[in-house]
């Protein structure tokens, strides 16, 4: 069995649990964690893992933000400034954090189902992008959006409660559920 297979195995034995009511919104965030290696077979699954929700009777929604950089920097008038001087794009970076903050929440809001999982999937396209841009930030900018489960698919590393996003130095503390292979979390 694939890593991939095994994690989407694991989701669906820990979906099918029975909820928790009246959780804090960090507590409603499962981190899929798994290594960064295994990102395109991982996105051939993600229906796979719609489809292990909706059969243990809860709805699915998929937010990808994969691609929201690029459509926000191709908006943006400023553009070509940016790309002859691209230190100039950190002051600028902050402006996208909050974009991408509202863009994630409204598609929560969508969601409001609280029987729900919202899959999150682009979370290593925000690796580089400097310290205005971090998963951690976006995770706790947007949980309390978060009407049912948001499923944060993590490529990275867990050690209890602490999540280092595409193995990079330094990790952050969170009270999410990491979801395995393995089993182990918390």
């Amino acid at each position: 069995m694939s890593y991939v297979d095994g994690l989407l195995h694991a989701y669906s034995k820990f979906v099918a649990l029975p909820w928790q009511r009246n959780l804090a919104p960090p507590q409603r965030v499962w981190m899929a964690v798994y290594p960064p290696e295994h990102e395109r077979r991982l996105r051939l699954y993600v229906p796979e893992f719609g489809t292990a929700t909706n059969r243990h009777g809860h709805s699915w929604a998929l937010v990808d933000i994969s691609r929201t950089f690029e459509a926000w920097m191709a908006a943006l008038s400023y553009r070509d400034s940016y790309f002859e001087d691209p230190e100039l794009l950190e002051t600028a970076l902050p402006a996208y954090f909050d974009h991408l903050v509202d863009d994630v929440r409204a598609r929560l809001t969508a969601h409001s189902d609280p029987h729900g999982v919202v899959g999150l999937l682009g979370a290593g396209t925000l690796f580089g992008l400097g310290a205005a841009v971090k998963v951690s930030a976006l995770v706790n900018a947007v949980h309390d959006a978060v009407a049912g489960r948001l499923l944060v698919f993590f490529p990275g590393e867990h050690s209890g409660h602490s999540y280092r996003l595409l193995d990079a130095r330094d990790g952050w503390n969170y009270q999410a559920t990491a979801i395995t292979p393995d089993g182990s979390s918390r």
